[in-house]
Formats: C-alpha cells, sequence, structure tokens
C-alpha cells in the first residue's frame, strides 16, 4: 500500500470545550502518512481546542482519536508525542531559554543521553539559527522564532507534526518562508496538519477541511474547495 494510502490520523466524532462551554461538535478528521492536511477557520472557529484535544491537551469528551490505528483518546500528551505526533503552538518556543536549549527540549522523546546529532541536522535547515545558538529565544525576530518553534518540534524526529497558527504575528514574507519550509518538509515524508486562516497555506496542501462555529463544514482536495464558488465567497473572499 503506497505511504500516503495509510491513515496516520484519525479522529472521529470529536467533541471537546472548556467547564461548561462545548467548542467542537462531531468532528472529523484524517491525516495519511506524508501528506499535509490544512485546517482552515476563522478566530473562534474552535482550531485550537481541536488541535489540543489531538495532541492530549485538552480531554475529547467524545468520539476517538487513534494514531497509527491505536487509540489515544485517554492517553497523556506525553504518550502521544512518543507515538510520533508532536505540537508547535502558537507561541512555540520558550522565550527564556537559549536556541539549542529549546531545541534540546523538542527532543526529549527521543530518549538519547545526548541528541547532539539531532540538534546539528536541525542547524543544516535552520542555518540562521546555528548562528545565533547560545542566544535567548526571546532576542529572535517573529519570524525567526516561528522557525526555531519548528526546529524545536522536529527535534522529535515526528511522523505527525501538527501545528498551530505558523503565519501568526509574522509579515508576508516570512509567511513565505515558512511555507517554503513546510513544502521541503513535505518533500522529506513529514506528515503535516496546518491550522490557519491564511489561505496561502493552500500552497502546500494536499486536502482542506472548513472548521466553522466547531463543526467541519467542509472537507476534500484543495481543487475541489477551490472550485466552489459558494465556499471561496462565504469563508474566505477568494476571486
Amino acid at each position: 500500500m503506497p505511504p500516503e494510502t495509510i491513515s496516520l490520523l484519525d479522529a472521529c466524532g470529536v467533541d471537546a470545550g472548556y467547564g461548561t462551554m462545548q467548542v467542537l461538535w462531531g468532528v472529523d478528521l484524517d491525516v495519511r502518512a506524508g501528506e499535509t492536511v490544512l485546517l482552515l477557520g476563522a478566530n473562534g472557529a474552535g482550531k485550537t481546542t481541536f488541535l489540543k484535544s489531538l495532541v492530549g491537551l485538552i480531554e475529547a469528551r467524545h468520539g476517538s482519536i487513534k494514531l497509527g490505528g491505536e487509540d489515544v483518546t485517554r492517553t497523556r500528551s506525553s504518550d502521544r508525542m512518543k507515538r510520533g505526533m508532536t505540537y508547535m503552538s502558537e507561541l512555540a518556543v520558550f522565550p527564556d531559554l537559549s536556541i539549542e536549549e529549546n531545541i534540546r527540549v523538542g527532543a526529549q522523546a527521543l530518549g538519547h543521553a545526548d541528541p547532539g546529532a539531532r540538534v546539528e541536522e536541525l542547524y543544516g535547515l535552520f542555518p540562521v539559527l546555528r548562528d545565533k545558538r547560545r542566544a535567548a529565544a526571546s532576542s529572535l525576530s517573529g519570524g525567526q522564532r516561528k522557525m526555531l518553534g519548528i526546529a524545536k518540534a522536529l527535534a522529535a524526529e515526528p511522523k505527525l507534526l501538527v501545528m498551530d497558527e505558523p503565519s501568526a504575528g509574522l509579515s508576508p514574507l516570512f509567511v513565505k518562508e515558512v511555507i517554503r519550509i513546510l513544502s521541503e518538509l513535505r518533500g522529506r515524508g513529514l506528515a503535516l496538519l496546518i491550522a490557519e486562516q491564511n489561505i496561502g497555506f493552500l500552497e502546500v496542501a494536499t486536502r482542506v477541511f472548513v472548521l466553522e462555529g466547531g463543526r467541519i463544514k467542509f472537507s476534500g482536495t484543495v481543487a475541489e474547495m477551490t472550485d466552489n464558488e459558494a465556499l471561496r465567497r462565504a469563508y474566505f473572499g477568494l476571486k
């Protein structure tokens, strides 16, 4: 079976929320090995809540989450990471730690006594970080922090990288740079699930899910989405 047809992540009927407030209703989403899935939605649509339920930062009230065919709905976040799923939040880094300390924190799931080889490999992918490896993450520009966040998430050698709003706070120039890096990662066989409201990320996606009001309103290929005139106008104002 080709890798892209193998289901890596399956979320079925996920309900989630905070206290008495329900945010998600019956969300279904899947990611196949090696593909890039874009979860599009406006602020407040429930994207971050859904990602947090996937990685175990909040508990799904109903439904199931499977990773590599195994049910992880009730497992700890650290166990999901060990199974190959890492999470890059919108904040992305620990600002008070150095660049290298951030990457080494991300590599802890590898279980290596010294992840030095992995750190050097990531410096090869992000050379600007090597030059500033001893500097605090707080000293970086917004775009450089995002690069560090990606490097930190990749340090654990995940099969699936889950990203929350990688374009947040970035200039259009840096957004293009993030998209370029994600295109390169996709070429290396890494599966990506990207929650965004920036439609520029359609460039790297193979499939799209549209989340509105805590419910999936559309799922399909990028071509199917961009061919849907009502969807373009209703959600994203695409021409």
